[in-house]
């Protein structure tokens, strides 16, 4: 008789479906000091999964961070404007570059491809090429992008669920759910 094999597991940096939506909801929460907590945990994540950690994890933590700098009140304007310019070039570059083909595809053509607003990407063309932008250019231009992050990812990822649920609910299913979830990290939200 043939002993039935588990289905094989994918190891996230995660410990559950709680603690993922625990940071997602931190991440978009409006409050720095949960931003901040929840930047922590990404980091931790970061530590132990390293190169794997999916790019919109990434991406996301970026543009929050430049929130939280930003609602300190540390860093001076052109300081925020480089800050939030490098997280947005990042974020325009990691998310097209795995659309690019053998021939070299426009970013206008490849945002329109995934949803991004095209003036995303002249912004993103400006910070790169041209004078800096304004300021509050930069900053709608993060909340735009976390948008899309939220809905093309972190959503999508518990079944558009941002409240947790019950704790009677089977923990290994949880797991398992989130472990599936985390193989849609690179790919899946192109």
């Amino acid at each position: 008789a043939r002993k039935r094999l588990k289905p094989l597991r994918t190891v996230v940096a995660w410990r559950g479906r709680a603690e993922w939506d625990q940071v997602m909801v931190g991440l978009y929460c409006g409050d720095s000091r949960l931003q901040q907590e929840a930047l922590d945990r990404v980091s931790a994540w970061k530590s132990r999964y390293g190169p794997k950690m999916p790019l919109a994890v990434d991406c996301t933590a970026e543009l929050i961070r430049c929130k939280v700098l930003d609602s300190s009140g540390r860093l001076k304007s052109h300081e925020l404007i480089l800050s939030y310019g490098l997280a947005l070039v990042r974020f325009v570059n990691l998310i097209t570059e795995r659309k690019q083909k053998m021939v070299s595809i426009p970013l206008r053509q490849l945002a329109r491809e995934v949803d991004i607003p095209i003036w995303v990407v002249d912004l993103r063309h400006e910070l790169t090429h041209g004078k800096l932008p304004r300021l509050a250019l930069c900053r709608k231009g993060c909340d735009v992008v976390l948008d899309w992050l939220r809905k093309t990812y972190w959503s999508r990822q518990l079944g558009n669920n941002l409240c947790e649920e019950s704790e009677d609910e089977n923990e290994e299913e949880e797991q398992e759910g989130v472990e599936t979830n985390a193989e849609l990290d690179n790919d899946a939200w192109e």
